[in-house]
């Protein structure tokens, strides 16, 4: 097969040749746009799944979406270690651009908002050292400069709403990795949601994160079950599966046989990521169309390499020894219970960290700061208390086969 036409993409965030399983989200999204757009009452949204099935390429077609509807939008990815003022003025910076409100006075006021808003975490900096958002307007005293962060997002964002009512159109701003928020702003975005709804205006948080960021927000305000629409994004089915494989195959005059699909459904489990890496493997070795079985296990540990390295050895090697230790634990507890139901790979869900204090020999108490260091690196999550998983889907199979 011609390696130069090969149609996969298994890069990270990077939207693949055909987006299968996600029409619903897609269409729901839609209705959500226009019905903000009329006026009506709507909830901001949230995605949630693990790693690798797709939640930054479908809020990166959310995205376009709302394009498509002429809103303005802008995106940020959380991060840990950073305060959400800065990648905040600069998502809504973009966003009020894309708006072209006509009256420049007050598309002045509200970019100065926004100035204002970022600027206010740098105050008694030396000015060499300041930030600067590059907005040309004067930043705005009084507006959204409190210091707490809460009551500046909220001001912040009804003066943007206020703007994109005026065009009679919205702003949607994009969230990824909104697990990763600090505490406060957390609560200070769930505030400010909550605001704009009981405002109608046309303002729409829209968040993707790890399967526990429905839990982070509920933490912090109790409200939060009933502020967002929650959307669970997981594998795909078998029929969608195939059709991820099936649809770029066709448009390059190739196709799969039947039991490569089997082979290729069992190898990937329908995860988009491994669809797109087993997919580019097993096209750039295959001899011919259509491709087989046979085909699927030559390439098999071509695939399979390349996701050691770059889809499960990076987050290995972010572990201390002590935190491997425990990850590798917690994959022994998986095969355990696997063997005791019979069920495929990797279907274990959660374990419960009693069992690998027993599986250690350790007291809990003394793994707890193993724990929390691999739930603040993302390499696992807790859904339910006293039970964690791993964020990354078929990482108990590779921690086993590195044993």
């Amino acid at each position: 097969m011609d390696p130069i036409r090969n149609p996969y993409a298994p890069g990270a965030g990077q939207r693949p040749p055909e987006l299968a399983g996600r029409d619903e989200q897609l269409e729901t999204f839609a209705v959500v746009l226009e019905r903000i757009s009329r006026g009506r009452p709507e909830r901001s949204v949230v995605l949630t799944g693990l790693r690798g099935v797709g939640k930054t390429v479908l809020l990166n077609a959310l995205r376009s979406t709302a394009v498509r509807s002429r809103w303005g939008t802008g995106k940020l990815e959380a991060r840990p270690d950073q305060s959400l003022r800065r990648p905040l003025a600069s998502a809504l910076h973009v966003a009020v651009r894309e708006l072209g409100h006509p009256r420049g006075e007050e598309l002045d006021h509200v970019l100065g908002v926004i100035k204002a808003f970022a600027q206010r975490e740098q105050t008694g900096a030396k000015l060499r050292d300041r930030w600067n958002p590059g907005i040309d307007a004067p930043a705005v005293s009084g507006r959204a400069d409190s210091g707490d962060i809460e009551i500046d997002l909220v001001e912040l964002l009804t003066d943007v709403g206020g703007l994109a009512a005026d065009v009679g159109r919205g702003v949607a701003v994009f969230v990824d990795e909104m697990q990763d928020l600090g505490p406060e702003d957390v609560s200070a975005l769930c505030a400010a949601c909550h605001e704009l709804s009981q405002s109608a205006l046309p303002v729409i948080v829209v968040g993707a994160g790890l399967p526990h960021l429905p839990a982070v927000l509920s933490a912090s305000k109790s409200y939060s079950e009933r502020l967002f629409r929650y959307n669970r994004i997981d594998r795909l089915d078998r029929g969608e599966a195939e059709r991820a494989l099936q649809a770029p195959a066709k448009e390059e005059d190739a196709e799969f046989s039947p039991d490569a699909l089997t082979a290729m459904y069992a190898a990937t489990g329908g995860y988009p990521y491994f669809i797109q890496a087993y997919g580019k493997a097993v096209w750039d070795l295959a001899p011919a169309s259509p491709i087989t079985a046979e085909d699927v296990a030559v390439a098999a540990p071509e695939a399979e390499s390349e996701l050691a390295v770059g889809f499960f050895g990076s987050r290995y090697e972010r572990a201390t020894p002590g935190e491997r230790e425990y990850l590798r634990a917690m994959a022994d507890l998986g095969a355990q219970a696997l063997a005791g139901d019979g069920g495929p790979a990797d279907e274990v869900e959660s374990v419960a960290t009693a069992d690998v204090a027993r599986h250690l020999a350790r007291k809990p108490q003394s793994l707890s700061p193993a724990r929390d260091s691999l739930l603040k690196k993302g390499l696992i999550y807790s859904g339910e208390r006293g039970r964690i998983a791993f964020t990354v889907p078929h990482f108990g199979r590779y921690l086993r086969a590195q044993s």
